[in-house]
This record gives C-alpha cells, structure tokens and sequence, in this order.
C-alpha cells in the first residue's frame, strides 16, 4: 500500500504524523512512503532522515494526496486541503467531527474513508490514540496557565506555587481522566493548591490515594462545581465526552465569580469546549479576556511540544497503519473491533453514531455498508 503525510496546514501546526523511525517500520513491512518535502522541518526531522528510512519525498501536498492510499495527518483536513481528498482514499488523523460541522461535509462530499485517532476505542471504553496527547495537553495546561497568571498581561500577577507565608495559587481541574490526572501532576509538583471535580468517584479515589492528603476531591455537580470555580486562581476544563460535542459544566455565571485576572485553560475547546464562555484560540494569538479571565484556548496544544508529541503518536499510531497497510481496509476492521469504531465516514456515509448525535444527523452503521458491499 502507498502510505502518505504532508505539512501540517493548521495554524502553528508543528507536529507529524510519521517519524523518520515510523517510516522505516512500515518501509521493512513492504509498503511505499510518500513524505511531503518539509513536513517534518517543524519537528526538527529533516527530509534526509526520511530519505533514509526508505521514503519518497514528494514536492508538494498534491503529489502525495493523488497517490497516498492511506494518508496519515494529525489535525483535521484544512480547507485547502479539500478539494484534494478522493474517493476511496484513507485518512488517519485527528477529526473531533462534533465540532466541526463544515469538515465533516467537505469528507462526505469527497467520499474518502476518514478515521478518527480520538474515536478509536478499545472495549473497556480506553482511547489508546488519544491517550498520549492528552496527557501531554494535561501537562501543558498547568504551565499555560502559570505563564498567563503572571504579568506584563492581563493576569492577576500570582506564582503558582506561592512562597513562604504567600498562599499558592488555587488550581481547580474539573474532569479527572487522562487530562485531568496529568494537569492535577502537574499542578501539585509547582506547589499549587489543587481541587478536582469529577462524575467518577473511582477516579477520585485512586487520586487521593496517589497524593495522600495533598489534593481536595468532589464530585461534580453544578454546586460543588460553582462554589469551587468561584475560589479558582486558574481552572482547567478537562471534560471528555468521546466523539461527542463537550457538554458545557462551566456557565458564565460562575466564571463571572472568578476574580479578574484569573486563568482557564479549556483543554475540551477540540470539543467544542466544556467552559460557556470559551472560543477556540491559536498559537499566535492564545488568549483573550472575557468576564475579566484570561481565556487560553488553543485547539492543538501538544502542537507547542512537535518532537515530543510526534514520537509519542507515531509510535501508538503505527500498529494500526501497519494493519490497514497490511490487510487492507475491510479485512482491518472487520477483525480489529477499536479500528473499527473509530470509521467516523465511509465512502460518502457519516458512520459513527455520536459524531451524528452531536451534529443532529442520520448515521449509517459500517456493518451495514460492508455488508451490502
């Protein structure tokens, strides 16, 4: 099979979806590369190493769209990018489609075959592509939020950590999946007081065991989720709904009771954003202030860290290349269960029922259109 990737086109897009070492693996497993020239410069992986590894470089995103069977991205197709997509053809990569409603239409009308890293699902519910970045945004969420609390800027002018005799800052984390537990890490090593809210009361349990004493727990509720946003020097929204719009916990009202100069990082923002007020962001322009809070809500966040983020997704990315590569697209998900939840459209079809729910659209399962076909 002719596996591709280009240069990321989304804004401060700096990531890859194939690593040079990636290349190499599904090169000895028999199968064509195709690299755009330049597509990996943002991680700092040069058009020699992928030559090495065995792949062709090609001049532009054109060449590699019309050949590329499969083509591997990290960020949803751009609107450049549409009128490139052909029927038939493959497309791994990030979608968040429950967001992203003129995306959606532009892979209906090409007829491609997309398939969503976020919605592949392993049967104990764990997304195993998402995982990684997730924990990287998690991460991330703590140290935005401790740059933008400090001046010049329109933060309150705190250090996270506080000082002898100075309280540190207050971090509330509403959601305690891979987001949330990495924010919460992150948060309690800069010396932060740090509160999560969460629907999962095992979640919550296996974190104040892990912290012993050092973090407050509750379970979320519109109560314990105002009284604690009111108290928040920063507040990170860290809400998952798989391949479903983020639902809003955060309303206006209570960020209006956040003093002013006060932090959110709304990690959910791919979702659409869990916090009322939110809006997506970029890397150029990552804030803006609403209610008197600092808004910090950038879409791709691990895109800020390109070498760490690529390595980490192209090495859990890889097992399920070389499987379609392999097998081909039916046989791959005809045999592979998470793979094939993961089919968000297929030849025209809008395939997943939540990414449809979220949208207010008809669905066809997959099991049906392979069926018939």
């Amino acid at each position: 099979m002719i596996v591709g990737t280009v240069t990321e086109t989304k804004t401060e897009e700096y990531r890859v979806a194939l690593t040079p070492q990636g290349v190499a693996d599904i090169v000895g497993a028999g199968h064509t590369v195709l690299v755009e020239t330049g597509a990996g410069a943002g991680s700092n992986f040069a058009d020699a190493e992928y030559r090495a590894a065995g792949a062709e470089i090609a001049p532009d995103p054109a060449a590699v769209f019309e050949r590329a069977e499969l083509l591997c991205e990290v960020k949803e197709p751009q609107p450049s990018e549409y009128a490139l997509l052909r029927e038939g053809q493959m497309l791994f990569t990030y979608l968040h489609l429950a967001a992203e409603e003129e995306v959606t239409d532009a892979l209906l009308a090409s007829g491609c075959t997309a398939i969503g890293y976020e919605t592949v699902e392993r049967d104990d519910g764990f997304l195993p592509l998402l995982a990684p970045m997730s924990e990287v945004a998690g991460r991330m969420a703590v140290e935005m939020a401790a740059q933008f609390l400090k001046k010049p800027g329109p933060g309150s002018g705190q250090l996270l950590g506080g000082l002898p005799g100075v309280p540190p800052a207050h971090v509330v984390i509403v959601g305690s999946g891979t987001v949330g537990k990495n924010a919460c890490r992150a948060a309690v090593g800069a010396g932060a007081r740090v509160t999560v809210l969460s629907i999962n009361e095992d979640q919550l349990r296996g974190l104040e065991e892990l912290y012993m004493g050092r973090i407050e727990t509750a379970l979320s509720s519109r109560q314990t989720v105002a009284h604690a946003v009111a108290q928040a020097d920063v507040l990170v929204g860290a809400v998952l709904a798989p391949a479903r719009r983020a639902p809003v916990v955060v309303t206006r009202e209570m960020v209006r009771s956040m003093h002013d100069g006060a932090v959110i990082v709304d990690v959910a923002v791919d979702q659409g954003g869990c916090v009322e007020t939110t809006r997506p962001t970029d890397h150029r322009n990552p804030v803006y202030v609403e209610e008197g809070v600092v808004h910090y809500a950038v879409p791709n966040m691990p895109g800020s860290v390109p070498r760490t983020s690529s390595r980490a997704l192209t090495g859990l990315t890889l097992p399920y290349i070389l499987e379609v590569a392999g097998r081909g697209f039916e046989a791959a998900v005809q045999c592979d269960r998470p793979l094939r939840r993961a089919v968000n459209t297929y030849r025209g079809w809008l395939t997943h029922s939540d990414v449809a729910a979220s949208l207010g659209r008809e669905h066809t399962p997959l099991d049906d259109l392979l069926g018939a076909g």
